[in-house]
């Protein structure tokens, strides 16, 4: 029987929180917000954030380079800016297309930046140059997900689709027609099997990468969007999180609903969970929520 306990909630934004991310060190993680504020938290010492950054619009997208240190912040309307994390200086930045800005994935010196026009921008990450800007839908780039095994990666879009491109020659090699509506969350598994997608339709499927994306599983998994999925430090459990509300954790091989985190039972948060973060720290996973909270669950 799993248990789930609130462990602890950090307060501090202004704004709905978009962005969870790790840093070099296990007790630690990032945050970002509506309120254009980029924190780093303890999981040792819950109630003091330390201010990393601060833009002028809010922020849907974090990525942690490790080697270099460094924190590629993705403002919206303005573009990409690299954060030194020590001395919390700006490197550089770079000026994009004034949209959504709703992901950023980092593989092998390129960085993939999602964008609400449409376009996924590659950007070298040694020269800060642009690759290339990649246009196969007029509607919103929503999340990115990258498989160096297959040498793919898989992007989910608003006119429901999810399209896999080479992660070298950026070619679009297939388009699934995926879901009823938006495509909010893509994940590889970790051994790079399967991919799983989280839509507005509120479902969750499950595609077999090694038989051409052919659907595995379909599942009826929240009332509303599913807005991320997580997975466990140990690969055996995963999570959802949704505009229900509500946070669900679920068996990564049998695909079984295991435990529901919410309101009624656990005092979970009170409006949509948009981002979710499973810590090596303890195995405790961290929430971010429209409702300006970020929580620590520990299960058990």
């Amino acid at each position: 029987m799993m248990k789930v306990e609130k462990i602890d909630t950090f307060t501090g934004h202004r704004d709905c929180i978009y962005a969870l991310e790790k840093t070099g060190e296990k007790q630690r993680f990032f945050s970002a917000a509506g309120d254009g504020f980029v924190v780093r938290w303890n999981l040792q010492k819950p109630d003091v954030g330390e201010l990393i950054a601060k833009v002028g619009h809010s922020v849907y997208a974090l990525s942690y380079l490790q080697e270099e240190n460094q924190l590629w912040i993705a403002e919206n309307f303005e573009g990409i800016h690299v954060i030194d994390v020590e001395t919390k200086q700006e490197l550089r930045s770079l000026k994009l297309a004034p949209t959504n800005y709703f992901d950023i994935q980092i593989y092998n010196n390129q960085a993939f930046v999602a964008g609400g026009d449409g376009v996924i921008t590659v950007i070298d990450v040694d020269n800060f140059s642009f690759r290339k800007h990649i246009k196969v839908s007029s509607e919103s780039a929503r999340c990115l997900t990258i498989n160096p095994v297959e040498r793919e990666f898989a992007a989910g879009f608003s006119d429901n689709s999810i399209k896999i491109f080479d992660l070298h020659t950026f070619e679009l090699k297939k388009v699934i027609e995926a879901h009823t509506n938006s495509v909010f969350a893509l994940k590889y598994s970790p051994d790079f099997r399967l991919l799983l997608s989280g839509s507005r339709d509120a479902r969750l499927k499950i595609w077999n990468v090694e038989q051409d994306y052919s659907l595995e599983k379909e599942i009826v998994a929240h009332t509303f969007a599913i807005n991320n999925i997580a997975f466990s430090p140990d690969e055996k459990l995963f999570a959802t999180c949704s505009m229900d509300k509500s946070i669900k954790i679920w068996d990564a091989v049998t695909f079984k609903l295991l435990k529901v985190i919410d309101r009624a039972r656990h005092a979970g948060h009170g409006t949509s969970v948009n981002k979710l973060l499973w810590s090596d720290y303890e195995n405790q996973i961290v929430s971010g929520s429209d409702d300006r909270t970020i929580s620590v669950w520990k299960l058990s």
